[in-house]
């Protein structure tokens, strides 16, 4: 999901917004909190299996914003989690400057993900009914033997993006108004070299995020196509149920009309909290989402 690093330039936000630019979400980064010590508590759901077969889980995680390092001479931020998606333990990294969020991979990873990453996962400002590529690649190493031949599967995948719109949602925390929906779509087609076929997988995450608090809850499904006679299907679901922000140094929000890169080293007031994108597509090792385990064990 290796976005492009496009050079964006938005009109000052002093200035009354024209006729084109309505629906814009001012102020787009404060619904992305990401100072150090902010923490996040979720209840989550997931039914899976076979078609024919279904399993219900609940589990909890805990997200929180523990500090930054260097990642290829980028300064991003950490936030760790004990249990996204019922997938065990995970640090995920972010960078965010005034154009957008960027991913840069988690730990534990995957090979697949280290082809993918880093990739654009929000634009700034957000603006209503709109869409962007993330990635496009195709001849990855998909890191797994899904028909036992020796040899990894080779795959395709393409992911978008879009900002729905604003609505209310109602989560254990409390209901929230004006929240920002935001949908994220991966499709992959995995090439299987010993059965000479390919198989369909795709995983679409709708989330909510709130100006202030963050992403206060998503639901997520995950289908892959029939690899001997049935298909599996696995929806996932994490709810706010309590979270603490810090107050904030600096509004990242109110210099978004900057003319720095996606990538420029603004250390000032950079990354993100771990949002949408990174739970889609996780290995059972807590994989991010463009790299998630498509096929079942």
């Amino acid at each position: 999901m290796l976005g492009t690093a496009l050079l964006l330039v938005w009109s000052t936000w002093s200035a009354p917004l024209a006729a084109e630019d309505a629906g814009i979400i001012v102020q787009s980064a404060d619904y992305f909190p990401d100072q150090i010590g902010n923490e996040w508590h979720y209840r989550g759901q997931i039914t899976e299996g076979p078609l024919q077969t279904v399993e219900n889980k609940f589990f909890s995680n805990v997200s929180s914003v523990t500090g930054t390092k260097a990642i290829k001479g980028m300064t991003v931020t950490v936030f760790h989690d004990t249990n996204p998606g019922n997938h065990g333990p995970m640090d995920s990294f972010y960078r965010r400057d005034s154009v957008g969020i960027v991913y840069y991979g988690s730990e534990p990873g995957t090979p697949l993900e280290k082809q993918l990453v880093p990739y654009q996962i929000v634009r700034f400002p957000m603006k209503a009914s709109s869409s962007f590529p993330q990635f496009n690649r195709k001849g990855l190493d998909f890191g797994t033997d899904m028909d036992r031949d020796g040899s990894n599967e080779k795959a395709d995948a393409q992911g978008d993006a879009t900002v729905v719109g604003q609505e209310s949602v109602n989560v254990p925390a409390g209901t929230f108004k004006d929240a920002v929906k935001v949908e994220a779509r991966m499709n992959m087609q995995i090439h299987l070299s010993g059965a000479k076929r390919t198989v369909q997988g795709t995983d679409v995450m709708t989330a909510w995020f709130v100006k202030g608090v963050g992403l206060v809850k998503y639901v997520e499904r995950q289908e892959f196509s029939p690899l001997e006679d049935r298909g599996v299907v696995t929806d996932i679901m994490e709810e706010l149920e309590s979270y603490e922000i810090k107050p904030s140094k600096a509004s990242l929000g109110r210099r978004e009309s900057s003319t720095e890169g996606l990538l420029a080293d603004d250390t000032g007031d950079h990354e993100l909290r771990q949002v949408l994108f990174t739970s889609s597509f996780r290995s059972d090792s807590g994989e991010s989402m463009a790299s998630k385990r498509l096929a079942a064990d």
